[in-house]
């Protein structure tokens, strides 16, 4: 009798079971296709990168530079101005979880988007806002975002939409800031980079301003107050 029918049962069984198990145990590998990258302009990127790390959906974040002229820019380069460069983040996230749109709803509601100038105490080309789309299914949905948001505020919202520009990682010095207890000489002595990323973004005033725009609709800044 050939052996080939119960070799090919038993393959099929393992197979199976295989599956069954990765299902069971890897299911986050199921949504690998749906893993993109959105880059935004919010003012201080160590609060962007703070905001958007405990967002469900979001995987990374990461600080740096976008659209600008100069490769490669060093931070004191880019708040020195002349680069064209302003400090951004790129976000690693889920799109199945997490989807374009609820993304840039969320960052809208965590910046003063009425502001051309800057962001709160952080003044200039380099701190102004903006919204980096990599194509044009993203730039209808960016424009959708801002449109609900000027039909909620009432007013026109300035942070504009432009193009995918290269994304240049800020030095190792600047990510995870704020979560980091590596210990640095401040103008409030020594603290540790966690406290004093606290204290500036108190001093700042991001979090009363965003409530004070977006009141209930405003994202991470009653967290913080």
């Amino acid at each position: 009798m050939s052996r080939t029918p119960i070799r090919e049962n038993l393959k099929t069984l393992i197979l199976s079971a295989a599956i069954l198990t990765g299902a069971v145990l890897g299911h986050g590998k199921a949504h690998a296709q749906d893993i993109r990258t959105a880059v935004v302009a919010g003012g201080c990127f160590w609060c962007v990168e703070s905001d958007f790390e405990r967002v469900d959906g979001v995987i990374e974040v990461v600080s740096g530079f976008a659209g600008g002229t100069v490769p490669d820019p060093s931070y004191r380069q880019v708040v020195r101005g002349g680069t064209g460069h302003l400090e951004a983040v790129e976000i690693t996230y889920d799109a199945d979880v997490l989807p374009y749109a609820s993304l840039l709803r969320l960052f809208l509601r965590s910046i003063d988007p009425l502001d051309a100038g800057g962001q709160f105490c952080d003044r200039g080309e380099s701190y102004t806002t903006a919204i980096f789309t990599g194509d044009a299914a993203e730039r209808e949905i960016a424009r959708g975002a801002i449109l609900e948001a000027e039909g909620v505020l009432g007013a026109r919202v300035v942070t504009p939409i432009r193009d995918a520009a290269p994304f240049f990682e800020a030095e190792a010095y600047h990510q995870d800031y704020y979560r980091s207890d590596e210990i640095i000489l401040t103008r409030f002595g020594p603290r540790r980079k966690s406290v004093a990323y606290e204290l500036y973004r108190d001093a700042c005033g991001r979090d009363q301003r965003v409530l004070d725009i977006w009141g209930q609709e405003a994202a991470f800044a009653a967290d913080h107050l």
